[in-house]
């Protein structure tokens, strides 16, 4: 079950440069909410598959669903109610207002993993001519 996989690991290290560069430097109404948002699932995923050997689907789902679970704690003011309203990395890391297209766009980083994986399977299934199942 555990295995270090540097590719998904070197992944993971490059999309948290980019999430930390859109959190610094950008500050519009597109690129930080919904592409920092998109990024972050992506980027969670990577992170999970780099030290643990699970199937695609099942560490796909489990970042969403703690991606939906975190959005509704934002909904219930969880940085202000754990004390943490005024530390500006606290409410950037985990989040301070409920927003709907979120979860759109936490549902649409994952799509986008399970459709790349799919792919990567079946390019190396074609290169080693075996079959297998996400």
């Amino acid at each position: 079950m555990f295995r270090f996989q540097k590719w998904y690991f070197l992944l993971a290290l490059l999309l948290f440069l980019v999430e930390v560069f859109i959190a610094l430097f950008i500050n519009d109404k597109i690129i930080r909410p919904y592409v920092g948002d998109f990024l972050v699932v992506i980027l969670m995923y990577c992170f999970f598959k780099s030290f643990l050997r699970v199937p695609v689907l099942k560490v796909a789902l489990a970042v969403l669903l703690f991606s939906y679970a975190l959005e509704a704690l934002q909904h219930f003011n969880l940085v202000d109610r754990l004390g943490l309203g005024s530390f500006k990395l606290a409410r950037v890391v985990l989040g301070s207002s409920f927003e709907w297209m979120d979860l759109l766009a936490y549902t649409l980083g994952i799509i986008v993993v399970v459709v790349l994986e799919r792919l990567r399977l079946s390019i190396n299934q074609v290169r080693l001519g075996t079959t297998s199942s996400v």
